[in-house]
């Protein structure tokens, strides 16, 4: 679970809410609106002034990169800083075993970062977050760049997710995804909670 209370910052907020275990809170609202903010506020990757607490931890006293492992954000461009897929896996023989789950090759911890799309490099990003084994997954668009079948597929891997009791906000512009996962619904403008 995590508890969100009178989270603020520059351009976001005040934002408050709770999202139990095996849960999924679905944001949406408009390009611009402070989802990505509210995603980045709660990782404390900016400034921000609030309190979140998880079942397990409190943001405040615990190290940030820590943190990080227990609430891990799948941002909506992934980072990749070396050449080899697998070179950014602590045990990329064990994630192999679940590339097919969302529709990629076997081989792919040994493709080269340059030849993978948009939606490959996404799919491969949502798979380093679950390496960390975190208990709640902050996801900014994970199907945005990716065809129905594939959506599906991820989709159906985010809910074998919720059934182990992991916590999931979600980003979302699919105005179906939400009933799709059995989300809750935020909707934020102008960083603000409207409904």
């Amino acid at each position: 679970m995590i508890t969100v209370e009178s989270l603020q910052r520059s351009g976001l907020g005040p934002i408050s809410f709770t999202v139990g275990d095996g849960e999924c809170l679905a944001i949406t609202g408009p390009s611009g609106a402070g989802k990505s903010l509210l995603m980045r506020a709660i990782v404390d990757l900016d400034p921000n002034t609030g309190e979140v607490t998880t079942g397990l931890m409190n943001r405040a006293e615990t190290p940030a990169p820590e943190w990080r492992k227990h609430v891990a954000l799948l941002p909506s461009e992934t980072g990749w800083w070396m050449d080899n897929v697998g070179d950014h896996f602590l045990r990329p023989t064990k994630i192999a075993e679940h590339l097919p789950e969302i529709g990629l090759s076997p081989d792919a911890m040994s493709w080269d970062v340059s030849r993978l799309s948009s939606g490959e490099r996404h799919r491969l990003g949502l798979l380093r977050c679950l390496e960390k084994l975190p208990n709640v997954l902050l996801l900014d668009e994970p199907t945005a760049a990716l065809d129905t079948e594939t959506t599906t597929q991820v989709e159906a891997l985010l809910h074998s997710l919720m059934e182990k009791g992991i916590t999931i906000l979600l980003v979302t512009h699919d105005v179906d995804q939400p009933a799709r996962l059995g989300c809750k619904t935020m909707h934020i403008e102008n960083g603000q909670v409207v409904a």
